[in-house]
């Protein structure tokens, strides 16, 4: 690990102002689960380290008035415990408590884990890691090195959202049930304040997948936003993976549902482990709106949100899976409408 300096700011304010000074080495940290496996295996090697777990006001939860919201710096626990969210935003809570372990989620943030990065296993195994067999060739490590992946071992890769040069899964669960729930960032830069929803967090790999967020130099995330809707207390976060305990998504669904009757009045759908980054299935939400929500209509807008995928040599079964997955969150979701 190469040496690097580091501050303790107090307040955002000052954490930008450090960003600055230090230039484009630098980076923000808080729960640290993420960034520091990206130092460990050299594939991110920062100047200056900016910590920010000592600023005062960025780790409270409040779900009063017409949205929730949710600054940077709170445990990944903390919100996953929330009474509230736990009775009417379910696909929150569980988007949360199915990401990681106990011990994990203590330490991670709910800001710091919109960031993290694919595990793509070219990608955490390729050139530059000391305890690596071999080289393989990734352009989110290397821009213009060549994707390993595509030709390779891809049963864990993308099947919606891929390039010629990339086709690596986005990892979080979080980021997915936000994108179901039309969740904006608050952000603080050197140029000021904005807004950004978190949809447009992500970038499609297309022919830089090295840049994969689209936030500006210097700016860090002060808060969540979800708007309050009925939809949040008939929903879930569904996910299949190869063990029950704490491993990545091979597909998973965030779905909410507000119900007119017995028929779907509008339906959220977000999907995991399938795409290179959350997935919005707007598509499979238009599918079932007017219609009554059987086990038929279910997997036909699961098919519908899988549309348009394009599988290597052994992930085609996340066609199917992921499908299925869909089907099944929304069968879930609608057992919990009240």
């Amino acid at each position: 690990m190469q040496p690097f300096t580091y501050t303790r700011p107090t307040s955002a304010a000052e954490a930008v102002a450090a960003h600055s000074r230090a230039g484009a080495d630098a980076r923000y940290i808080a729960g640290g689960t993420s960034l520091y496996d990206m130092m460990k295996l050299d594939i991110d090697r920062p100047r200056h380290l900016i910590d920010v777990t000592s600023i005062r006001g960025l780790d409270r939860i409040d779900t009063g008035g017409d949205q929730l919201r949710f600054e940077a710096l709170v445990p990944m626990s903390a919100v996953a415990a929330n009474p509230t969210l736990q009775s009417d935003y379910p696909l929150l809570a569980e988007s949360l408590w199915k990401a990681a372990s106990q011990q994990l989620r203590n330490m991670a943030t709910v800001g710091g884990n919109l960031l993290q990065r694919t595990r793509c296993l070219y990608f955490r195994n390729g050139t530059g890691n000391p305890s690596s067999v071999g080289t393989f060739p990734c352009n989110k490590r290397e821009p213009g090195s060549g994707c390993a992946a595509i030709g390779g071992i891809d049963r864990g890769q993308a099947v919606l959202g891929t390039s010629d040069a990339c086709t690596a899964v986005s990892p979080g669960d979080w980021p997915v049930a936000l994108v179901a729930m039309d969740a904006s960032l608050e952000l603080l830069g050197p140029t000021g304040s904005r807004t950004l929803p978190v949809a447009d967090l992500y970038r499609l790999p297309g022919t830089t997948p090295h840049l994969e967020f689209t936030l500006q130099p210097g700016e860090m995330i002060i808060a969540i936003v979800v708007p309050k809707t009925r939809a949040g207390r008939a929903s879930t976060y569904h996910k299949i993976r190869d063990r029950e305990s704490y491993a990545f998504a091979l597909a998973s669904a965030a779905v909410a549902l507000e119900m007119d009757g017995d028929r779907v009045g509008r339906a959220r759908i977000a999907l995991g482990g399938v795409a290179t980054r959350p997935w919005r299935a707007t598509a499979a939400e238009q599918s079932l709106v007017g219609q009554p929500l059987t086990p038929e209509t279910a997997l036909a807008a699961g098919r519908a949100a899988l549309s348009g995928a394009t599988p290597g040599h052994y992930n085609r079964f996340k066609i199917e899976l992921g499908a299925r997955t869909v089907a099944d969150a929304l069968l879930i979701a609608a057992g919990r409408n009240a």
